[in-house]
This record gives C-alpha cells, structure tokens and sequence, in this order.
C-alpha cells in the first residue's frame, strides 16, 4: 500500500509540472522587451529584410491590412511582400505606447506611423505575446490613417 500511495504521488507531481502556468516577469522589463521587439520589427522594414520581418510573426497572427483580416503567416507575408519591393521603405513606424498585462506574456505597442518624407500618414497599434523566454511575436495588428485636416 505504500508504494502505492508513493507512486501516486509521485505520478501527480509529474501531471503537476505539465499544467501550463502563465509566465511572470516584472512588468518593466517585459515593457522594455516588447518596445524593443517593436523597435527591431521596424528596423527589418527599414532594412528592406522580409526574412526578419517575418520572424516577427507568431504562426496566428492575424493582420488587418486591406479588405479583409489576414490570418496566418503565410498570408500576411503573401500581402507585405509588396512592402520589400522598392530599394526605400514606403513606410516606417516607432513604439510610443507599450503596456503589458500583469502576468508578463501579453503586450501593447502604438505609435505613429510615417511615409518616407517623414509626414504622420497613420497610427499603428499591435498585440505581443511572449512565445518563448525573451521571443516576443506579434498576434494582432492594425493601422488607421490619420487625418491631414485643417484647423
């Protein structure tokens, strides 16, 4: 009987440690790896680097870019790629805005997106997740244009 309840114990140790916990660090760290991420993000538009914008990417992300959400990938890349095309980036974004949740593994970033001269032309907001320890990729993404009114 009692290696019985040994084993038992034992055994729910082992199912205890494959229960999917959510990953934890301080909140400011994780702030600073998601603007970095972000920053590196940009940095592969403005490198012309399709390869590493891609690593950018989780398996499920889903891209609001045209008509209709891009999921996946494969389609964002099938859609962006016209963005790698030209020798100069038709558009370059930076984080001013990054907030995480209190858990560490899901972040925020927005910012201001510009055209080559350097004019405002749109707002960008994008949703991290922290895949793997220090991997942050983006899930959701969307942009808005913003308006060139006159006061």
């Amino acid at each position: 009987m009692r290696v019985l309840s040994v084993a038992l114990i034992a055994v729910s140790a082992l199912l205890a440690g494959c229960v999917s916990r959510p990953l934890t660090m301080p909140a400011e760290l994780a702030k600073q790896q998601v603007a970095d991420t972000e920053r590196a993000f940009a940095k592969s538009m403005a490198d012309r680097d399709a390869k590493a914008f891609e690593s950018f990417l989780s398996e499920d992300t889903v891209f609001f870019s045209g008509p209709t959400p891009l999921r996946g990938k494969k389609a964002v890349m099938e859609f962006w790629s016209k963005f790698f095309v030209k020798p100069v980036a038709p558009f370059s974004w930076k984080p001013e805005e990054v907030e995480v949740l209190d858990s560490g593994n899901l972040g925020l970033s927005a910012g201001p997106v510009y055209d080559p001269q350097g004019k405002l032309v749109a707002r960008y907001s994008s949703i991290w997740r922290l895949e793997a320890p220090g991997q942050w990729r983006i899930i959701f993404d969307k942009g808005g244009e913003v308006c060139d009114c006159k006061p």
